[in-house]
């Protein structure tokens, strides 16, 4: 059964949402506070299939623990905000969230948010390949495990830099716009400026590339977007 973490303050929204997850027949773990969701985290890591992570908490703000998450774990992580500032989300993606949810949100939305970031996590994307691995020129892609090595040395990738490097090497060779790059990662209309993509791809090489200023994998084409090197 895949294990979903609640981190938010509120017990009210909390118990609707652990209520709502476990209809889905999955199992749902709360922390109220920041500090006892990172113990849970710890605790967790190898069972937890996803983590809603609610911005503001009253001891560690959430960004700081979706920090934290990020040094050691690719889990996805659905962040819940009072805010519906842009910049509030673009930096919480650009750290490593895999999406975001403005309250008040319904329902509905929630779940689909959380049952589409759990599929992704736990089964093949529905744009690659039956194979379990995608081998290239010194790196190898585990679709099954979401792992990636490059010279057999492992990478270690966020939820959404892996869908996006999966997505890329899935079609060697063709050029997608940013446009249509954040169509089918991010499986939602394009809502952010081109600069978002290019945070997303500029940390992805520094991961991969042996020289991210010379990239050999992610080539960038100009006017239009990038591809993946069809010689890799």
């Amino acid at each position: 059964m895949n294990n979903v973490l609640i981190i938010d303050d509120d017990k009210e929204l909390c118990a609707l949402m652990k209520k709502c997850v476990e209809q889905e027949n999955l199992s749902a773990i709360v922390a109220y506070n920041g500090i006892k969701g990172l113990r849970l985290i710890d605790e967790s890591k190898d069972s937890c299939s996803l983590i809603i992570l609610d911005v503001m908490l009253p001891d560690i703000d959430g960004f700081q623990i979706l920090k934290k998450i990020r040094d050691t774990s690719n889990i996805p992580v659905l962040m819940l905000t009072a805010k519906s500032n842009e910049e509030d989300k673009v930096f919480g993606l650009r750290l490593g969230a895999d999406d975001y949810l403005t309250k008040p949100f319904s329902i509905n939305e929630l779940m689909a948010r959380v049952n589409s970031l759990i599929r992704r996590y736990t089964t093949l994307n529905p744009f690659t390949a039956d194979t379990d691995n995608i081998l290239l020129k010194d790196m190898v892609i585990d679709k099954l495990n979401r792992t990636v090595s490059v010279k057999d040395i492992p990478v270690s990738l966020t939820g959404k830099e892996f869908d996006l490097l999966l997505f890329l090497a899935s079609n060697k060779g063709r050029v997608f716009t940013k446009k249509q790059i954040y169509s089918q990662v991010w499986e939602e209309e394009y809502a952010f400026d081109d600069s978002n993509i290019m945070s997303f791809i500029s940390k992805l090489r520094k991961k991969i590339e042996p020289d991210p200023d010379h990239p050999f994998y992610i080539l960038t084409v100009r006017g239009v977007g990038y591809r993946f090197n069809k010689e890799a």
